[in-house]
């Protein structure tokens, strides 16, 4: 993940609240964190240091999960004492940080010549162009934002202008309000993150239960971190696999499990399912372990949401073995993902709390745990490799094809499609019966799950690791994974809604 400014502060939030929680002191200093990120001296991206901390308050009540309008010391007492409010958006505006970007969305720029045909003029449907001072001039009253006259300018002299959020939502999520300010509608939102990353005033973030997750491993609960399997190279290219467990249990985990184990139960059972569904029920089938890519179909495609596989994601499958297993522990996946924070809500079942890549760093950096500083045995992953490649291109169908081999079928027609606008626009080809497929694998973050809006590390590092990782795995097959092929027999790996 790019270190830019907006990163700097959001990670030196969650690290002042972890910090603080760890330490029992959070209400007393949770202002210290506003004087220590925002001094006088700090570089001023924002008009006044009065500015620039109201917008701190706001992303301090988002890490703490709560609204942005509360007092951060309240806030603070309610994040250490009540129960995360599930209620509230996971992807939410901070309402002292949006710019309020200006939203004229055509623009004649110097390059206009004024030249003789006026092809700008003749082309608008609503006459909204006129000369002024040898130059078009767009009357923003009378414009509809066709974009006729951007197309035909011989110059390329008019330019169309979008809000960096809004450009980057490929679902038409967020827009600007009466107010200027950005809005994001849940009824179309999938929680991918992409706006997040792409605002460059960093008025746009994701809520925490960073605080609730410390407070639970201090009241002495047993909490089982759920480990996705992109977590190879997170915490730096040298920090080793094992390490990064020994960093959780010194931090107070209980145990840690690898949701990669879960993928090869999620490959089991959707092996089963396909078998039982395509041809003879349905054409096709889609994934299930993308929730982003879950909730593109079931908002936008919804006469498709019966295709979307009813197999369990491997968060929940791994989730589900493991409150089976220890009916009392609490679980905390963490991952890459911000849109498991919402998959996590409807599963509670399974999942209890949802933490990032980059949480994970801030609440051992509060912890003053260094993993790369421990002395560590080697850890053997009990997954098998299909499982841990999980998150690498076409890693699911791979799975699902190898798995279909063991159980002697023969390989299905399979597509991938990674980002969100190639995922709407390959579903709908799907649709309407232009693109000949049998599984259907979509993944919201362009790169898969290694290019996560919640990683630390470069995707391409990420991926040569996770091949290394998966190529060491001493289970080769996903049947050779016994606890696995066990726990489908036992768990419930059907999707309830």
């Amino acid at each position: 993940m790019e270190l830019t400014e907006v990163t700097k502060f959001r990670r030196a939030v969650l690290t002042g609240l972890a910090k603080f929680t760890w330490q029992g002191t959070l209400p007393e200093h949770v202002y210290d964190i506003l004087y220590s990120v925002v001094t006088e001296d700090t570089q001023r991206v924002r008009c006044c240091v009065h500015k620039e901390r109201a917008v701190l308050k706001n992303r301090i009540n988002m890490a703490l999960g709560l609204n942005v309008g509360l007092n951060i010391v309240e806030a603070s007492k309610r994040a250490l004492t009540e129960p995360a409010n599930k209620e509230l958006p996971i992807i939410d505006v901070l309402p002292e940080a949006c710019d309020q970007c200006p939203i004229d969305k055509f623009l004649v720029t110097d390059a206009c010549r004024h030249c003789v045909a006026h092809k700008c003029m003749n082309k608008c449907p609503k006459k909204a162009i006129t000369i002024h001072q040898n130059r078009a001039y767009i009357n923003k009253t009378n414009c509809i934002e066709c974009g006729m006259c951007k197309k035909v300018c011989p110059f390329g002299a008019i330019i169309e202008i979008s809000r960096p959020c809004e450009r980057s939502c490929a679902l038409n999520a967020i827009h600007a309000g009466a107010d200027r300010k950005a809005k994001i509608d849940t009824s179309k939102c999938v929680q991918c993150g992409s706006c997040r990353s792409a605002c460059p005033f960093g008025a746009i973030d994701e809520r925490s239960n960073i605080v609730q997750i410390i407070q639970a491993i201090k009241s002495g609960q047993k909490v089982h971190a759920l480990l996705a399997p992109s977590f190879i190279g997170q915490m730096g290219f040298k920090v080793t696999p094992a390490q990064i467990v020994a960093a959780l249990k010194e931090m107070g985990f209980t145990a840690v499990e690898e949701v990669a184990v879960g993928a090869d139960m999620t490959a089991i059972h959707e092996a089963e399912e396909f078998i039982e569904k395509v041809p003879a029920r349905q054409k096709y089938m889609t994934n299930s372990c993308c929730p982003a890519f879950v909730s593109l179909v079931k908002k936008h495609l919804p006469e498709e949401t019966s295709k979307i596989s009813t197999t369990v994601s491997p968060m929940v499958a791994c989730g589900r073995y493991v409150k089976s297993e220890y009916p009392d522990a609490v679980t905390v996946f963490i991952g890459p993902c911000i849109a498991k924070k919402g998959e996590a809500r409807h599963y509670s079942d399974a999942i209890d709390y949802v933490l990032t890549f980059e949480e994970l760093a801030c609440m051992l950096e509060g912890a003053e745990i260094d993993p790369a500083a421990i002395v560590s045995e080697v850890h053997t992953s009990k997954a098998s490799g299909f499982g841990i490649s999980f998150p690498l291109l076409k890693g699911v169908q791979g799975a699902l094809n190898h798995t279909l081999e063991e159980s002697d079928e023969t390989q299905v027609q399979a597509h991938y499609a990674s980002g969100l606008e190639a995922c709407l626009e390959d579903m709908k080809k799907l649709a309407a019966g232009k693109l000949p497929c049998q599984y259907f694998e979509g993944m919201a973050c362009s790169n898969g799950c290694i290019d996560g809006p919640g990683t630390m590390a470069e995707p391409g590092l990420v991926s040569v690791l996770l091949k290394k990782y998966a190529g060491e795995a001493e289970l080769k097959k996903v049947y050779d994974d016994n606890a696995a092929v066990a726990a489908v027999r036992k768990v419930d790996m059907e999707v309830h809604q």
